[in-house]
This record gives structure tokens, sequence and C-alpha cells, in this order.
């Protein structure tokens, strides 16, 4: 038997959802049951939200327009995570939403607004919210991991539970975020695979590690396979050199040139001829330095 659909409707005569109408408790328990428990729902201004310093630090510009774009037309579909404090509440996750919103000059979005909860908690939702995201960087889970450390003082053990992620993970991700601030911003910048870091990390300080230092902020290096390379070779990138005309065997540049004056000048042609061959035969001197 053949499914029926609904009649399709034209973009202009589409209505806009209130998410508040068309949601309830069963939401919070498809959302993640455990961190967003005692989460209430409500229109929040806009204004009283304050951003503070996120997981994700890479926005690309286009994306924002094109959530923008997409709210504008449909509402927005996912309501933003705040924690509540007296009249004022502080973003926990979605600030890609927040910008969008602001871009359209939206005054209200429906919120998660949480209450109560400790620093330790809320670092966790923002890790499990932002990292579940296909566009966190690598680079920002990682400083994500290392943040929730230093505030919780947790061991690795500690966060693979809190956070739900593997051990090797935990311990991969504290090696990258503890790297220098211009070699992590470098990968973000360059798309750096992961293990470049890693391996680079795991080299011991000296001139090789300075060398290959400078070519992955320089965006040198961006493959696993390129850094290998240049560790057999020290560090040095090969270029291709151009093969110089050899002379004669026994023949050295000087007699070479004096050779060849001698011989211009016995040759039957113009002058005009003969200059440019003297002009050619000291241009040749002053690079092979005679």
């Amino acid at each position: 038997m053949a499914k029926k659909f609904a009649p399709r409707v034209s973009k202009k005569n589409r209505k806009t959802l209130d998410y508040l109408d068309h949601v309830d408790e069963a939401i919070l328990k498809k959302s993640d049951e455990k961190l967003l428990q005692g989460a209430k729902l409500n229109d929040v201004e806009l204004k009283d939200i304050i951003v503070k310093e996120q997981v994700r630090t890479k926005f690309n510009d286009k994306s924002i327009k094109e959530l923008a774009d997409n709210i504008e037309a449909n509402g927005l579909i996912q309501p933003l995570v705040v924690h509540r404090q007296g009249s004022k509440y502080t973003l926990i996750c979605g600030e890609r939403r927040f910008r969008a919103m602001t871009l359209i000059k939206k005054k209200k979005a429906s919120c998660f607004v949480l209450e109560n909860k400790s620093a330790e908690e809320l670092m966790a939702i923002q890790f499990s919210e932002n990292s579940s995201r296909e566009e966190l960087h690598w680079i920002d889970k990682a400083d994500g991991i290392l943040n929730y450390q230093i505030a919780t003082k947790a061991s690795e053990r500690t966060i693979v539970k809190a956070l739900g992620i593997s051990k090797s993970e935990v311990h991969r991700s504290l090696l990258i975020a503890k790297l220098p601030k211009k070699v992590k911003e470098a990968a973000k910048v360059h798309n750096t695979e992961k293990y470049v870091l890693l391996e680079f990390d795991a080299l011991a300080k000296g001139a090789l590690r300075t060398k290959l230092q400078k070519l992955i902020v320089d965006g040198k290096i961006v493959k696993r396979s390129e850094l290998k390379k240049l560790i057999k070779e020290g560090g040095v990138i090969k270029t291709s050199k151009r093969k110089s005309a050899s002379l004669p065997k026994g023949l050295s540049a000087n007699a070479f040139l004096k050779a060849l004056q001698t011989k211009s000048k016995n040759l039957k042609v113009d002058k005009e001829t003969k200059a440019l061959i003297n002009s050619l035969v000291e241009e040749t001197r002053d690079i092979v330095d005679v």
C-alpha cells in the first residue's frame, strides 16, 4: 500500500511554529537527560545572555549567515542552553545559534534554563554538546578537555567518566592542548592533521624540534607523512637545483673566460655583436666571481 503524504505547501504560506507550544517533558528526556536534568524551557531576552569563552573558537561566517536565514524562515528548532545567575543568563551551549539570531536582530530565544549547577557540571554540558557536532575543530575539543581538567583538577580517568570519551582520546587531547598556542592556531588555519602535532610533541627539545615547529606554523607541514620525511632528513626541505654547465676537465673558470674573450677578438663579426659578446663575458665573470 502506497504511503500518503500531505500536500506540498509553498514557502510563502508555511507557518513558523513556536517551539514552546509543541514541547513537553519528553524533549528533555530525549536530550542528554543526565546533563540537562532540571532544565526549564523558557523564552529569554538575548540582551540578558552573557557570552563567555566557549569550547568552540573557530566560526565560519558563511555558515552563520546560512543558519540565520534558516532561523528566519523556520524559527529556532534547537533551543540554547543557559545557566541563570540572578536576572542574567550565561550561555553554555549554542553560540552559533546565538550569533545567527543576533545577526537577524531577534529579541528572544527559546532556552533550556539551568540553575544551581556547579562549574564542573556546566563545563561537562558545554563540552558534551559541542563535541557532538562535526563543526568543532579537534584543537578546540582538546582545549576544552584541558580547561575541564584545570577547573576540576580531575585525573584522566575521572575525565573519561565525566565527559564520556575514551582514555586514549583524553590523553592525546591533553598533549595537544599543552602545545604552544601558535602551533595550535596554525593547525586550525592550515587544516593540519592531528597526528602531525602528536608526533611533533613526542620529539625531544632541540634544533630539529625548533626547525619543525617553524615549518608547522608556516603551514609547510600539514600531513603526517611530510613530518616523518622531514624528521629523517633533519628538518631540511630539499629544493631542486638547476644544474650549471660543466667546464672541460682541468680548465678553470678564469682560463675559460680568457680563452673566450681572446677568441671573440678574432671573430669576423660586426662591432655590435663583438660588444655583446664582451658584455656577456664580463657578466659571466661577475657571476662566477673570478
